[in-house]
């Protein structure tokens, strides 16, 4: 049976691009099925899901939103329509893969539902930022976004090679077949950066090793909240997470912070969590230029020409142990610190750049002072790098799983 396309836009404006590749899809035996979220113009064409109907799952009224008048309450309606109406096709087996085209307007609601489908399903989304940064469109998902080059809105040279590919693309995506597995391996998760990259790839080598498949996620902030959607949506059997660094950010405004909600989400999962407060030493900013004044008489290391790392003092350390405390009394499963009194990272270590043994005693301190009674705390003298914490780390966490 044919695998089927989902394309979702605006058919009163985008309509005839839409139509065009919808013909190219189509071409390729696969199955399309339109769903239009315009609220101006009459359609190009007839849709297999009108506009009405995203409205109406969106809590909306087309005849409003329709006026023109309410630009904002129009974008807001379509997108959360569609999500319903993505998400319910996705759930009845009608949505095998989705594409979009559009403009802001049109990415945003777009991706609003491109959102709401799991990891693994093809998403491509065919946009005038698609060159630009897209992290707010993509969330934590694996959306694909191909540059639109010139504006969604007619056909040109251009337009025409454009709209090929991205029909290409999405269909060659929804065609491709998955390997079968020889063998599911249950999926642990860890948190990495590149101050603890030495522990975390001897912890994930000993777990391979007893027969888990770890996936690493690099603590950018997009690379938390991706963890952490995993983890939500069920794909991780247990966490490891000795690089909790992204707090740091959220605490001192910096670049890469995942949210206030970083490290909540294992815990209230119930799964199996091994909590390390790493490299909560360092915040991370751009280039030594970008850094705010009111951190220009602190302590900084310039970890390359694009990244400047701001050493966190007791206060903010203090801060960020009142947030790991707090995720892991939201724990509904087992979960376990471990504390490397030797430093949090590899820059805080005995003689090097960003040693302060009070600042870092001021989280592991916070930490014991806020958390709930029955959540135990394992103390290492050594660095977090050091072979003896990793395997510890390690350890803690199999003991949970068994």
């Amino acid at each position: 049976m044919p695998k089927t396309v989902v394309l979702v836009g605006a058919l009163d404006t985008k309509g005839k691009d839409f139509e065009y590749v919808k013909d190219l899809i189509e071409k390729r035996g696969l199955k399309t099925l339109v769903v239009d979220f315009g609220t101006m113009g009459a359609p190009a064409f007839a849709p297999d899901v009108p506009r009405a109907d995203v409205a109406a799952a969106g809590g909306g009224d087309l005849a409003r939103l329709s006026t023109g008048e309410h630009k904002d309450e129009a974008m807001q309606a379509m997108a959360q329509g569609l999500a319903v109406i993505v998400r319910g096709l996705h759930e009845d087996g009608k949505l095998d893969g989705i594409i979009g085209m559009g403009g802001t307007g049109g990415t945003s609601i777009a991706t609003t539902a491109m959102r709401t489908l799991p990891v693994g399903v093809p998403k491509l989304m065919v946009s005038t930022v698609g060159g630009g940064d897209v992290s707010p469109f993509a969330g934590s998902k694996d959306i694909t976004f191909m540059p639109s080059v010139v504006d969604v809105a007619g056909f040109n040279r251009i337009s025409r090679r454009i709209y090929s590919n991205a029909a290409g693309a999405i269909a060659g995506m929804v065609e491709a077949e998955l390997p079968a597995a020889t063998e599911e391996k249950p999926l642990i998760a860890a948190s990495m950066f590149g101050n603890t990259t030495v522990a975390v790839d001897h912890a994930r080598e000993i777990l391979e090793g007893k027969g888990y498949e770890v996936l690493v996620f690099h603590a950018t902030g997009s690379g938390g909240r991706t963890m952490e959607a995993l983890i939500t949506d069920g794909y991780i059997t247990a966490l490891l997470d000795m690089t909790t660094t992204e707090l740091a950010d959220e605490v001192c405004g910096g670049i890469l912070s995942a949210g206030p909600e970083r490290c909540m989400a294992a815990c209230k999962a119930g799964i199996p969590v091994v909590l390390v407060p790493g490299c909560v030493d360092m915040a991370n900013f751009g280039r030594i230029a970008t850094l705010p004044e009111k951190y220009r008489s602190r302590l900084i290391y310039q970890w390359n020409p694009d990244t400047t790392l701001l050493r966190t003092n007791v206060e903010e350390n203090r801060r960020m142990g009142e947030m790991l405390a707090a995720a892991a009394n939201a724990a509904t499963g087992p979960v376990k610190f471990l504390f490397p009194l030797g430093g949090v990272s590899m820059l805080d270590s005995e003689g090097h750049e960003f040693w302060d043994p009070e600042a870092d005693q001021a989280c592991f301190d916070t930490i014991e002072a806020n958390l709930r009674s029955g959540i135990p705390v394992i103390k290492m003298t050594e660095n977090i790098n050091d072979p003896a914490f990793s395997e510890r780390a390690v350890e803690t966490l199999l003991g949970m799983l068994r």
